[in-house]
């Protein structure tokens, strides 16, 4: 029988002679949610989840879709919620103190730290010199000791390179568009790199812009695909008129935006999967938007005439129309389901009911 290999002694001198690397896995310990439980679900394969420290998250759309109101507004609201500290970096000067008030988001200093900053070479040297002293201030520590921080950047397509300006100064209007997308890419990958062992993270908005290709109808996002590989997850918006009020009945009138997110990368659940997410101008988002149609997508609500039946996992009977789910009642069903496959539950469904029919004929 051969002799087992003794790995205490490599992994001893390996982590002393490369600087910078750690042994074993570094499964995410923290997540913050996106204000919205589909979305969670999505992203993460939980509803009470969201996105993760430790990694990197962009959420990608044209102007008006929502990504802002995500990104900036509920992830920072959740993360101040769960103590994390928040360093928000706004590319594109349009972040007010009144509209992240509105969305009971913290401005004090203590809480966060808005930095206006339109240079992708300025915003790499800040989280690099962040994380030089955070982990020669932390590296020692114990995970449950290490402060806990969230970098936004809002957003990574108006960032600009030193070509840009140069250009801009004289006159041409070229753009550096060589240079930009590799910028980027080398950005999110260090960021990547640097955050993996500790309580950091970074979400990002990008924008998107329309496909020319018939045959790959989904928006591209701006600046290349270099920073999509290093992205553990991507989420595609697209901004829809919402023209529902407030009591579920349609109008002619909109009413706010129903941003329809699609996950394009996720390292935790199925990606390709979408859900539209009501935003009302007047309200705001719901947590619990777009999560009808999500369990009667599953095949958990069945249709029963002009209602949505769910049967509890106790047997007991729950029939509604649509617009009088309540939350409480979704609670029920997100709690039951949470930690269970739901394309395994909706392909038995579906068996269950063909097996049923080839019965009766």
């Amino acid at each position: 029988m051969a002799r087992a290999f003794d790995a205490s002694k490599f992994r001893k001198s390996i982590t002393k002679s490369v600087p910078g690397m750690s042994v074993g896995f570094r499964d995410p310990d923290t997540w913050v949610s996106t204000g919205n439980y589909c979305l969670n679900k999505l992203i993460s394969n939980d509803f009470y989840k969201g996105v993760p420290l430790g990694k990197v998250t962009v959420f990608a759309g044209e102007s008006g879709a929502g990504k802002s109101y995500v990104a900036a507004g509920n992830i920072v609201k959740h993360a101040q919620d769960q103590g994390i500290f928040v360093v928000l970096i706004d590319s594109e000067n349009a972040l007010d103190e009144s509209w992240l008030h509105a969305l009971q988001v913290d401005t004090t200093p203590e809480k966060l730290l808005k930095l206006n900053v339109a240079m992708i070479d300025d915003v790499a040297k800040i989280i690099s010199d962040f994380m030089k002293g955070y982990r020669e201030d932390h590296a020692e520590k114990a995970d449950a000791d290490r402060p806990k921080v969230l970098f936004v950047i809002d957003s990574l397509g108006m960032m600009m390179t030193p070509t840009d300006v140069d250009q801009f100064n004289r006159g041409d209007m070229k753009g550096d568009m060589g240079r930009k997308p590799k910028a980027l890419a080398s950005l999110v990958r260090n960021s990547v790199n640097m955050f993996g062992d500790y309580n950091v993270g970074l979400v990002a908005t990008n924008h998107t812009y329309a496909s020319q290709d018939m045959f790959d109808p989904d928006d591209k996002i701006s600046g290349g695909q270099g920073f999509i590989y290093a992205s553990s997850i991507v989420v595609a918006m697209r901004k829809l008129k919402l023209k529902v009020d407030a009591d579920g009945n349609k109008t002619s009138q909109v009413h706010g935006i129903r941003a329809a997110c699609k996950v394009m990368k996720t390292r935790y659940s199925k990606p390709f999967e979408s859900v539209q997410v009501e935003i009302p101008y007047e309200t705001g988002m719901s947590p619990y938007s777009g999560l009808v149609e999500f369990f009667e997508a599953k095949g958990l609500l069945v249709k029963q005439g002009n209602r949505l039946k769910y049967i509890t996992k106790k047997g007991d009977e729950m029939i509604e129309f649509r617009k009088n789910w309540s939350d409480e009642k979704l609670d029920v069903v997100m709690s039951e389901w949470n930690d269970e496959n739901l394309d395994a539950e909706k392909h038995e469904l579906e068996q269950k009911k063909s097996d049923e029919l080839s019965e009766e004929v």
